[in-house]
């Protein structure tokens, strides 16, 4: 008996073992299954039919599921062939407006193999919604073009900053195809028009870099009257015999240069508008006359100038951004006839919440302007990009960080870029899709609402929009009919510096008792987050309640890693 009942148990341990080896290798193709959703374009026009290609390394088929906010709006399917399948879909004439894209792979049997979710969005014009890029790589031979362009559609990237792509900051447009620049970097013009027409089959804006008033030192020596000085024989130097500041001011000759120089760049090239860039001092000088220049009074002109030239050209489809370096002048160029506030952040906006602060004023200056940061960090600091990506889309602004294959931003010379790994790919992808996604609670549809931030409180947790160590912090936004609460995680970081590196990541939170102060009638709360896989619209159970100072709402959030943004949905 013993010897039987011995046989019937390694019989029945047999049978488990091959069950579960059946079973991990189901669960390790499921694992393995590498799925790539790339949409044709960066975004859709209007009427135009979006396109996404599915590239999956096993299944049968794909469905996508399309929703808007937190509603299903249709689904949609195609059998892989290859590997590959095309969705197409034509989205109502509504812009702008986001969707979100989640695409399963099933396998003959209707398995599901793997998940994973996109976006995309229907813009009239790219600065409705902008994602702003750059790149930095002109050399002769380059021949990724495609590959780099299908990259940015992914994180649909929408508008590239083409950066030091000129032959002299004087002399914008190069005498020859192939050329050095200032620095001595190896140039093809061929290469630039090749970048912008790639660009331009993916809806992707092109913007050539150009500084408001730098120019070689042998430009000086022949112009001395268009320098700007210090004093009255020294102009205003930039690096070390590198570069002479000149007079930017709207009626200088050196402002009538340079607007030739601009018009001579879209006459040659398809670029779509004009960047400015300056170098944040110096703020005032003297013209080759002797007379005083403001040069926060000065830009604005140089701006509305600029405007005038890419109008001209280009029609209401150009574009003119300019970048107010450590945020300065922005109180004077956000008004002017640019189509974004641009800010290069330095110190003293060196915390996560300045980023916020920085945003809600532009957007404000700007009287609604898109606000695009320029915050240089290394993709090897992922808490820091998480954190400060959090911080600036949850206050309704954008990031110029990407562009570049693989590539992000980590130094003010940009081709000082750092590259991301597998996983930073990802957490990007995740953030850039949140974005676009949900782009109407985040940016387009809202306004920022500091008062309403200190209407959510978190039971026994510290919460505010003030500090970035030891804090959730609550960023709000208002739009017609519902509220927007993000909610961004700084428990346990150990700085609150968005350029130096956080070592950890926050502290995971669960089970959050929230508590929000409102006298309108809820009708529904959700929540979405970028982290891990709730970037669909979760819905939120709550209750109805009174304190010592009003109506209240009261519910759980179930997890909070960076951040999740909680929606509540009033009655009309």
């Amino acid at each position: 008996m013993k010897r039987a009942a011995l046989k019937l148990l390694w019989c029945a341990i047999l049978l488990c073992m091959a069950v579960l080896a059946q079973g991990g290798r189901a669960f390790m193709q499921a694992e393995e299954i590498k799925l790539t959703i790339t949409p044709a374009k960066a975004f859709f026009l209007p009427g135009e039919t979006a396109v996404f290609v599915i590239e999956a390394n096993g299944g049968a088929r794909v469905e996508a599921v399309i929703t808007h906010l937190a509603e299903t709006v249709d689904t949609m399917g195609a059998n892989l062939i290859d590997g590959k399948a095309e969705l197409r879909w034509t989205p109502p004439v509504i812009a702008p407006r986001g969707y979100g894209l989640t695409v399963r792979v099933f396998d003959q049997e209707d398995n599901i193999l793997a998940v994973k979710s996109s976006a995309f969005d229907v813009l009239a014009h790219w600065l409705q919604a902008p994602r702003y890029g750059f790149l930095s790589q002109f050399e002769s031979g380059r021949s990724d073009m495609a590959e780099t362009m299908a990259a940015n559609a992914r994180y649909h990237v929408n508008g590239l900053q083409f950066y030091d792509w000129q032959y002299r900051h004087e002399e914008l447009f190069p005498p020859t195809e192939d050329y050095s620049d200032l620095l001595g970097r190896r140039m093809s013009l061929d290469t630039v028009r090749q970048l912008i027409d790639a660009a331009h089959t993916r809806n992707i804006a092109t913007m050539p870099y150009t500084a408001i008033y730098g120019a070689s030192v042998a430009f000086y020596r022949a112009h001395p009257e268009m320098a700007l000085f210090e004093s009255n024989d020294q102009p205003y130097e930039f690096g070390d015999n590198f570069l002479i500041i000149m007079d930017p001011s709207p009626a200088s000759p050196w402002s009538d240069h340079l607007m030739g120089e601009f018009g001579r760049v879209l006459d040659n090239l398809p670029f779509d508008g004009i960047h400015l860039d300056q170098y944040g001092a110096p703020k005032s000088g003297y013209n080759a006359a002797g007379e005083r220049v403001d040069l926060a009074e000065a830009i604005p002109g140089f701006i509305n100038r600029t405007a005038e030239v890419v109008q001209n050209r280009r029609g209401d489809q150009g574009a003119v951004i300019f970048n107010a370096v450590g945020n300065w002048p922005v109180d004077t160029v956000a008004p002017a006839d640019q189509d974004a506030v641009y800010i290069e952040v330095w110190e003293p906006y060196s915390k996560f919440m300045d980023l916020h602060r920085l945003v809600s004023r532009a957007e404000t200056l700007g009287g609604g302007k898109p606000v695009i940061i320029a915050a240089y960090i290394h993709p090897e600091n992922s808490h820091n990009v998480r954190l400060a990506n959090a911080v600036i889309f949850a206050s309704g602004g954008t990031h110029l960080e990407l562009g570049e294959p693989g590539a992000m931003l980590a130094d003010p010379y940009f081709p000082k870029f750092g590259m991301m790994d597998e996983s930073m790919q990802a957490v990007m992808q995740s953030y850039y899709d949140f974005l676009v996604r949900y782009e109407e609670l985040l940016t387009l549809d809202t306004t920022n609402a500091p008062d309403r931030a200190k209407a959510l409180t978190i039971e026994g947790m510290p919460a505010g929009n003030m500090r970035s160590q030891d804090q959730v912090a609550v960023i709000a936004r208002q739009g017609v009919g519902f509220e927007v609460f993000s909610l961004i995680n700084f428990m346990g970081i150990d700085t609150g510096r968005w350029a130096t590196a956080v070592t950890k990541a926050p502290d995971p939170l669960a089970n959050l008792p929230v508590k929000l102060h409102t006298d309108r009638p809820v009708v529904r709360v959700w929540s979405a987050s970028p982290d891990g896989d709730q970037v669909a619209a979760q819905p939120i159970s709550f209750t109805h309640g009174q304190d010592e100072t009003g109506a209240t709402i009261t519910f759980n959030l179930p997890r909070l890693d960076y951040w999740t943004m909680i929606v509540v949905e009033y009655s009309s």
